[in-house]
C-alpha cells in the first residue's frame, strides 16, 4: 500500500466493498451508494471513504490492519433512538393469548393481568443487578444486530427510587458494554394506581426530575402524551420544568389519538416527537417547519395490531426528519433494527433507501447525534457493520435474519 508521511496514518483499511451505503446529509439517493468503495480509520474515526485511488491518496495505510469486505456491504451502525431497555420480567402470557382474545375483561378471567402496572410491578420486585444482567443481554443481541447507539429510556418504575434505579442501570450499561447508551427519563410514562395523576404530576415536577438532573443520570425527559395518559397541558408543565433542569424534551404521542401533543412537541422544538399515528397533516407540517424528526415504531403497530398504522407517506412528504426505532419493551419485544426496517418496507410503504437512513442518520438527528454519527464519512466515529450481503436491499429481503458479519464500534472490531 501507498505511504505519505504527510498523510494521516490508519489502524484499520475496509477494502473492497461491493458497496458503501455511507447515508450523509447531502446523498442524492438517501443512502451515498458507493460501489467498490474503501473506507479507512485511524483511531476512533472515519479517515477516508470512497474509491480505492481516493482513500488510498488521502490516507497513509501502510502497516494498517486490512479487512476484505468484496462482496460486501459496509453500512452507519444502526442508531436505536427509542427503546425500553431496561425492564423486569416478562409480559409474554398477556402477548400469546392476545394472538386470539384481544379483551381485557376475558385475559383478567383467564388470570392473565395486563398492561403497563404488571411491568412497573415485575420491574420494582426486580433488584438492579437483575435488571442490568437481563438489559446487557438485550443489549448485546441489539448489537450483534448492528445497533452501535441506542437510547434507553426508564418509565417502568413510578416512582423516586425505582427510576432512578433504573437510570443507574442505563449507566453501568454504558460504562460497560461496547455500545453508546444514551438515557431518558421517562417517569411521565404513566401514574401508580394508588396516586393521583395531579399528585404525581408535583411528584415529577418537585422530586424526581431535580434528582434525575442533580444525579448526571439523563440527558433528555420524555412524556407519554395521549387519551387516558398526560394532556398535553400536563406534558408541558412536566416537560418545561425538565428543560429547567437540563433535560431536553421528547414526547411520546398521538399514538392512539390526536389531544395536541404533536403541536407541543413543534412549539417547544422538541427533539423527537414518536409514534404519530394519529397525526393530522397540519401538525405534521408545524413539525417538520419546527425540525423536529418523527420517530416512527412500525414494529410496535405490529405487535398491538394497531387499528390506524402510522402514515409514513405522509410524515416523508410532510418534510419532516424520520427515524425508525425498535421500541424494545415488554409489548413489544424487538432487538433488530433489521426487522425493524423489513415492517417498515413492507407495512409502510417506505422504500429501502428510506428505511436505511431512518434507521441510522435520521436515529442519530433523533438524539442529537447526526454530528459524529449515522453516516459513513470521514471526521464521523467508525460506527460500522459490514453486512455479509452483495448490495444493502438484502437487508429488507432476508426475513428474520441477520445480515451482520462484523461490527466495528468506535475503530474497534468486535469479538464476540
Amino acid at each position: 500500500m501507498e505511504k505519505s508521511e504527510q498523510k494521516p496514518r490508519a489502524d484499520l483499511v475496509i477494502a473492497n466493498c461491493a458497496e458503501v451505503v455511507t447515508c450523509t446529509q447531502d446523498a442524492p439517493d438517501l443512502v451515498g451508494r458507493i460501489l467498490d468503495g474503501w473506507v479507512a480509520i485511524g483511531g476512533e474515526h472515519i479517515l477516508a471513504v470512497g474509491s480505492r485511488e481516493s482513500v488510498l491518496a488521502a490516507v497513509d495505510t501502510e502497516g494498517a490492519a486490512v479487512i476484505d469486505a468484496s462482496n460486501k456491504v459496509v453500512a452507519p451502525g444502526f442508531v436505536d433512538s427509542h427503546t425500553h431497555l431496561v425492564f423486569g420480567g416478562s409480559r409474554v402470557q398477556e402477548y400469546a393469548a392476545r394472538m386470539t382474545v384481544d379483551d381485557n375483561e376475558k385475559l383478567r378471567q383467564m388470570g392473565i393481568a395486563t398492561g403497563i402496572m404488571v411491568s412497573v410491578d415485575m420491574t420494582r420486585k426486580a433488584s438492579e443487578e437483575e435488571l442490568y444482567l437481563a438489559s446487557k443481554d438485550r443489549l448485546l443481541r441489539m448489537l450483534r444486530a448492528g445497533t452501535t447507539t441506542v437510547e434507553s429510556k426508564s418509565g417502568y418504575g413510578l416512582s423516586t427510587t425505582d427510576e432512578i434505579k433504573l437510570l443507574q442501570v442505563n449507566a453501568r450499561l454504558a460504562a460497560e458494554l461496547p455500545v453508546d447508551v444514551v438515557s431518558t427519563f421517562l417517569g411521565a410514562h404513566g401514574w401508580p394506581p394508588n396516586v393521583a395523576k395531579d399528585v404525581y404530576i408535583s411528584i415529577l415536577i418537585e422530586e424526581m426530575i431535580p434528582w434525575v438532573s442533580s444525579l448526571g443520570l439523563a440527558k433528555y425527559c420524555d412524556v407519554w402524551c395521549d387519551d387516558g395518559h398526560f394532556t398535553a397541558e400536563d406534558s408541558a408543565r412536566i416537560l418545561t420544568a425538565a428543560a429547567r433542569q437540563g433535560l431536553a424534551p421528547r414526547i411520546h404521542t398521538d399514538a392512539y389519538s390526536y389531544i395536541g401533543g404533536s403541536d407541543l412537541a413543534a412549539e417547544m422544538a422538541m427533539a423527537s416527537a414518536d409514534h404519530l399515528n394519529f397525526t393530522p397533516p397540519a401538525a405534521m407540517k408545524k413539525l417538520a417547519a419546527a425540525g423536529v424528526p418523527g420517530v416512527l415504531l412500525p414494529a410496535l403497530d405490529l405487535a398491538v395490531r394497531h387499528p390506524k398504522p402510522v402514515d409514513a407517506r405522509a410524515i416523508i412528504d410532510s418534510g419532516m426528519t424520520v427515524a425508525l426505532a425498535t421500541n424494545l419493551c415488554p409489548g413489544c419485544w424487538t432487538e433488530s433494527m433489521q426487522f425493524v426496517m423489513v415492517l417498515a418496507c413492507r407495512l409502510y410503504g417506505m422504500s429501502p433507501a428510506e428505511a436505511l437512513r431512518a434507521a441510522t442518520l435520521g436515529g442519530a438527528q433523533a438524539l442529537g447525534l447526526a454530528y459524529d454519527r449515522g453516516s459513513v464519512e470521514a471526521g464521523k466515529l467508525a460506527d460500522l457493520q459490514i453486512w455479509d450481503v452483495p448490495c444493502f436491499e438484502h437487508v429488507i429481503y432476508r426475513l428474520g435474519g441477520n445480515v451482520v458479519a462484523t461490527v466495528i464500534k468506535r475503530g474497534e472490531i468486535l469479538n464476540w
